[in-house]
């Protein structure tokens, strides 16, 4: 098989979604963004104003027990706790997944010309996930909240991934990061019954990532296109795995625990409940359409993805 060159993608190739973007064209216009729109979280936040009584963490509709038997029968204080804990797990699972991005994104330009507009905004990016990191680790200090760290499972699965991904499969693994993630906070931070300083740090995160999400998504559909048919059929199948991990790395039973509720009663009913899986699908429906349009979601991995319970 022939493998196509990056001057075959810019010169007419198309794919399901139209002619393939000028790689260069693109990163000029988000490193351009990035210079008018990036934000300093130290300087940008209030981080000393007490936090405000009886707001919530996080939007309830969005916390896991969210309309399940266990939910109606906690009190508003105890709702608003778990969503707390579970505003603390989702910064440690962000924490967790921006360090593999950014592994990745350093593989991806290793052997890539550094003078180039690509490179410079894989830098930029990188540069970004940093700030994101330390301004999630703060915010999970400020909520007095612990740190919830993903699985022993979910780590060693984590650096098997980052051993193994291909270079599609890493932009896939990308955007289902960014993209569930960047749905939800899109629903928090004009929401006035969150806390400010929560509202502020999903405002940041969701104006820096659509930079990211937009660099993704066209680099997935040049490799899915120039990737040799191996890659693309690896990538079918990793990508369909780690949406499997994802789906469960989402929920930390720890956070129950915490706010004095039975784990094993509080995930049972999580898994059972037909709105938390409702919130799921949607939240990953833009992307999996995406996903599905330019020819990842087949075979094997489609399957994986349905049972990831990300895909209707």
């Amino acid at each position: 098989m022939t493998t196509l060159t990056e001057a075959d993608a810019v010169e007419g190739l198309r794919d399901a979604l139209g002619l393939l973007k000028d790689r260069e064209q693109v990163a000029e216009r988000l490193l351009d963004s990035s210079a008018k729109h990036s934000f300093d979280p130290d300087k940008e936040l209030d981080w000393d104003a007490p936090f405000e009584e009886g707001k919530w963490f996080w939007p309830p509709e969005l916390v896991s027990l969210y309309d399940t038997p266990l939910w109606k029968r906690m009190s508003e204080e105890q709702r608003i706790l778990l969503s707390r804990h579970e505003s603390a797990a989702l910064a440690s699972l962000g924490i967790w997944f921006e360090i593999i991005l950014m592994q990745l994104l350093v593989r991806h330009i290793y052997d890539k010309a550094a003078t180039s507009a690509h490179v410079r905004y894989a830098l930029t990016e990188i540069e970004d996930e940093c700030r994101h990191s330390k301004m999630f680790a703060r915010l999970i200090s400020r909520g007095d909240t612990p740190w919830y760290p993903v699985s022993r499972t979910h780590q060693h699965l984590g650096r098997l991934f980052k051993t193994i991904s291909t270079t599609p499969g890493s932009f896939t693994a990308t955007l289902l990061g960014e993209e569930i993630l960047d749905w939800m906070q899109r629903l928090t931070f004009p929401d006035e019954r969150v806390q400010p300083l929560i509202r502020g740090v999903t405002r940041i995160h969701v104006v820096e990532e659509a930079r990211h999400v937009r660099y993704a998504r066209e680099e997935l559909r040049r490799q899915m296109v120039t990737a040799p048919k191996w890659s693309q059929e690896f990538t079918r199948v990793t990508s369909g795995e780690f949406a499997r991990v994802f789906s469960v790395a989402f929920v930390n039973p720890e956070v129950y625990a915490n706010v004095g509720l039975d784990k094993r009663e509080a995930m049972a009913q999580v898994k059972a409940s037909g709105h938390r899986r409702e919130i799921m699908q949607t939240g990953a429906r833009r992307l999996t359409d995406f996903l599905d349009d330019i020819g990842v979601l087949r075979g094997v991995g489609r399957r994986l993805w349905k049972s990831s319970g990300l895909l209707a």
